[in-house]
């Protein structure tokens, strides 16, 4: 297993983790050989979660984050003491894993797809749990 750390720099953000994905899938296939498989996510804190979406257009993380801030308020009904219920909220509802593809040493996204760390009681140091697959011969 690997840790991807990352620093994030809001308390509600969406942190493009694609291009630190990518390198580590380049690394891993130039030093172990791995070229086909899936590369597993895991996000261990209750407070952030992971999503794939749309990153050519940052209006779409923007509308994303405006959505949840009015779905899931930082203020409500909320009895948890810290003052971070929403954020407990929000990671449920992104989901604290992902599974992605890997192809001849690449990570396999669609055209427009990039992967998000969704901050939701930040800034803080997170991290992010990588497990490599092995994928069929041949």
């Amino acid at each position: 297993m690997q840790i991807l750390e990352i620093r994030t720099r809001a308390r509600c953000e969406m942190y493009d983790i694609t291009a630190h994905l990518h390198s580590r899938v380049d690394e891993a296939a130039r030093q172990h050989g791995w070229r086909r498989g899936a590369l597993a996510l895991f996000c261990p804190h209750t407070t952030c979660g992971l999503t794939v979406n749309e990153g050519a257009d940052p209006d779409v993380a923007r509308d994303m984050l405006a959505h949840f801030s009015r779905t899931v308020p930082p203020a409500g009904d909320y009895r948890h003491a810290e003052g971070n219920s929403d954020a407990h909220i929000k990671a449920t509802l992104h989901g604290p894993s992902l599974l992605l593809l890997v192809e001849e040493g690449r990570l396999r996204l669609g055209r427009w797809q990039s992967v998000y760390l969704c901050e939701g009681d930040g800034p803080r140091r997170r991290e992010i749990w990588l497990q490599w697959l092995p994928g069929e011969a041949g």
